[in-house]
């Protein structure tokens, strides 16, 4: 039986996306755990997070997570969501500079206090759908369609500009990464696990994705 083993390190929405996995893929075993050799065996891993980077990062880094991420991606198959992905990048501007793990070298920015849209001010966090556009993986948006809604939550964002690992683009303000693709790595902004039928899908998608671009 194929295990997915979510990573708990006290930061993400773990039982929700446990759950979604279970429904979309029944025949797979799910594992929440904060345990390094439940992770080496599992056959696909999850990195959630929600909250401070900075409070995500130093949980990260006191577990030894970096390390058991860096390894799983030689081998498997690995998922981020959220500040999750956020987590996966080289640094984030949060809290006056935040080190990140370091698997893609992008860098995670603020939205900024008086981000506007045709000279309307948005609102902080970008929270609600938004349309999301596709530009790699293809097998990881297979059966959803492109300019398909997901939900974000998020005050920070990865850049699209110049962004050589961008597999997905969402604009609010900005043009901003809503995934990025990378062989045995896939990261999202959005939470799939509330994002329907579509975020469903891309989690189906995950567990049937044999890590190659």
């Amino acid at each position: 039986m194929k295990e997915v083993a979510i990573i708990d390190y006290g930061m993400g929405n773990l039982h929700s996306v446990g759950k979604a996995i279970e429904r979309v893929a029944p025949e797979v075993r799910v594992s929440i755990t904060d345990q390094y050799e439940r992770v080496r065996a599992a056959d696909r891993v999850i990195l959630p997070g929600v909250g401070a980077m900075r409070d995500c990062m130093a949980e990260i880094r006191r577990l030894g997570v970096d390390e058991w991420v860096r390894e799983a991606v030689e081998q498997k198959p690995l998922l981020g969501i959220c500040v999750g992905m956020q987590a996966l990048m080289a640094a984030s501007e949060e809290n006056e500079g935040t080190e990140g793990i370091g698997m893609l070298p992008a860098s995670v920015r603020f939205f900024g206090h008086d981000l506007r849209e045709d000279g309307q001010r948005l609102k902080v966090p970008h929270m609600g759908w938004n349309q999301v556009f596709q530009t790699a993986a293809p097998a990881l948006w297979r059966d959803i369609a492109d300019g398909t809604r997901f939900y974000f939550v998020h005050s920070y964002y990865v850049e699209a500009e110049g962004n050589a690992n961008l597999a997905g683009r969402c604009h609010y303000g900005v043009d901003l990464a809503a995934a990025v693709a990378a062989p045995n790595l896939f990261a999202v902004q959005f939470h799939p696990e509330k994002s329907h039928d579509a975020g469903l899908q891309l989690l189906r998608n995950f567990i049937d994705w044999d890590g190659s671009l």
